[in-house]
């Protein structure tokens, strides 16, 4: 059956493929990706039509599709893959940040692959259990530029809610030089989320470290906030 199903996401993915959609899509990365081409909404279909014939299969066996996806390194298929991880959210245990750690750092190889994993099954999990946050520091300081996004983007949805606050500040205080800039639009991100429950700390810690940090992250994390304020944080 599981390989059925694999088959049929495949066949549908083939199907969907759409020439304008497969044309632009690296327009949006700096490095080589694998798309089939399928626009978003067909492929959110997909994953919706085949997590329905899974319901009742254990947690591990969908993962284990899950991974079978991932391999095959399409940006489409890792969207699927990411989608059904996130929808078994209820049955989370501590044991699974570890099967999403090594998602991450094994197949995850562009900014969309990296936000839709750690926004929404990473973010969640952390949120269940809020322990692996102290795993976040030390991805902060990894080798792998995705893994560094990662940790500030795992918290995105959590501080969009005013969560996590100390640790939102911890991570971009451990990225706040980085010279990668899909790193810094990490933290940025991270940063203008947090703002909008808490502006005015988010306003203090830019207007500290602003001699330091990159425009781009700088910018990010200011973008809603009043123009009288974004004015003060970019004035030199």
């Amino acid at each position: 059956m599981d390989r059925d199903i694999l088959f049929a996401v495949r066949q549908e993915l083939i199907e969907g493929i759409d020439e304008k959609t497969r044309d632009g899509a690296s327009r949006f990365f700096k490095e080589e990706v694998r798309f089939y081409g399928v626009k978003g909404s067909l492929v959110r279909r997909i994953a919706a039509k085949y997590l329905q014939e899974l319901k009742g299969e254990e947690k591990s066996e969908i993962f284990a599709l899950c991974e079978s996806l991932l391999r095959s390194d399409y940006g489409e298929e890792a969207s699927i893959a990411f989608e059904w991880a996130h929808s078994l959210r209820r049955q989370y245990e501590p044991s699974d940040f570890y099967i999403f750690e090594r998602w991450l750092k094994q197949y995850v190889n562009n900014w969309a692959k990296c936000d839709s994993l750690c926004n929404h099954a990473l973010g969640s999990l952390i949120e269940m259990y809020p322990q692996f946050v102290e795993d976040l520091f030390l991805w902060a300081r990894s080798d792998n530029r995705w893994v560094r996004r990662g940790s500030a983007v795992t918290l995105i949805l959590p501080a969009r809610r005013g969560d996590f606050l100390p640790e939102v500040f911890m991570i971009a205080d451990i990225l706040l030089e980085d010279k990668d800039d899909l790193v810094q639009k990490g933290y940025g991100w991270l940063l203008k989320e947090a703002s909008r429950t808490h502006q005015d700390q988010v306003f203090e810690y830019v207007m500290r470290n602003k001699a330091v940090m990159p425009r781009t992250a700088l910018r990010y994390a200011i973008e809603k906030m009043p123009e009288e304020l974004r004015r003060k944080a970019m004035e030199r």
